[in-house]
């Protein structure tokens, strides 16, 4: 069993393990190359239609290319797809313009919040990995949020011999993170393995690519000449630029903080 397969095998059983333990669980897809492999995942892990909806959390703020894949995947793949978004702090203005930390909070973390309880969700599975970002590093497969969506990162229980934190104080919900043991370039390699499409953004026009895609005005592309996914690979074989250089929320101290109030 190569690692690729050890990887696919872990994530797939995290995902029937969540969908066994909670009645009502989503997964959140971003579009991104993460979110999409999570996904996937879950169609390997339930054959037949998706038993399982997914959420797509909206900002507006959006790349064009990344609602167009949603669309096109969504029908293609016959998901339950469900939007959510803050839609009264949009009306009122809310944008990255506003800084990153008030946009963040309110555009994403209480969003995500309100729409776990519209639709009385228990679990939500995301794609998130441990080598993205030091603050991630330090989350579980199953991670404990309480009634307002807080995350402890202080008190973190060990997850030993596959026995997971599945409850917590009432109200509260779980994360799910089937993908956490992955690295950037194991989705790749699966990506390639698995023939995964993925939003056009990640690869280089005019000598630049976004390596990691959100919303537009807070991704910046990085120099690349990589036009394939066997490119991309190679290029991540010798660069020393962090994956997610290009967020603007990934360069403040805030990333902690909001991760701490419920932020993705």
């Amino acid at each position: 069993m190569n690692r690729l397969h050890q990887l696919e095998e872990e994530s797939i059983y995290l995902l029937r393990e969540g969908f066994f333990r909670f009645e009502r669980m989503a997964l959140l897809w971003s579009m991104g190359k993460d979110s999409t492999t999570l996904v996937w995942l879950a169609r390997k892990a339930f054959p037949g239609p998706l038993p399982i909806p997914v959420l797509h959390l909206d900002t507006g703020y959006k790349f064009k290319e990344i609602y167009e894949f949603r669309n096109r995947l969504t029908r293609r793949w016959k998901l339950d797809l469900r939007i959510i978004g803050n839609r009264s702090a949009l009306e009122q203005g809310m944008g990255p313009h506003r800084g990153t930390e008030e946009c963040c909070d309110l555009l994403k973390t209480r969003a995500l919040r309100a729409g776990l309880t519209e639709h009385r969700l228990e679990a939500v599975a995301l794609g998130i990995r441990r080598d993205e970002h030091g603050v991630r590093a330090k989350e579980r497969f199953f991670s404990l949020r309480d009634s307002e969506g807080h995350w402890n990162y202080l008190d973190q229980p060990a997850e030993l011999w596959e026995q997971y934190a599945t409850s917590g104080e009432a109200g509260g919900h779980i994360r799910l993170h089937p993908l956490l043991s992955w690295t950037e370039i194991d989705v790749w390699e699966y990506v390639r393995q698995e023939r995964l499409p993925v939003v056009p953004l990640y690869f280089a026009k005019n000598g630049c690519r976004y390596r990691s895609i959100g919303c537009e005005p807070c991704c910046q592309t990085v120099p690349s000449e990589a036009t394939t996914v066997e490119e991309i690979l190679a290029e991540l074989a010798v660069t020393t630029t962090r994956e997610r250089a290009g967020r603007v929320q990934d360069k403040e101290y805030a990333m902690q903080k909001l991760r701490s109030l419920g932020y993705m």
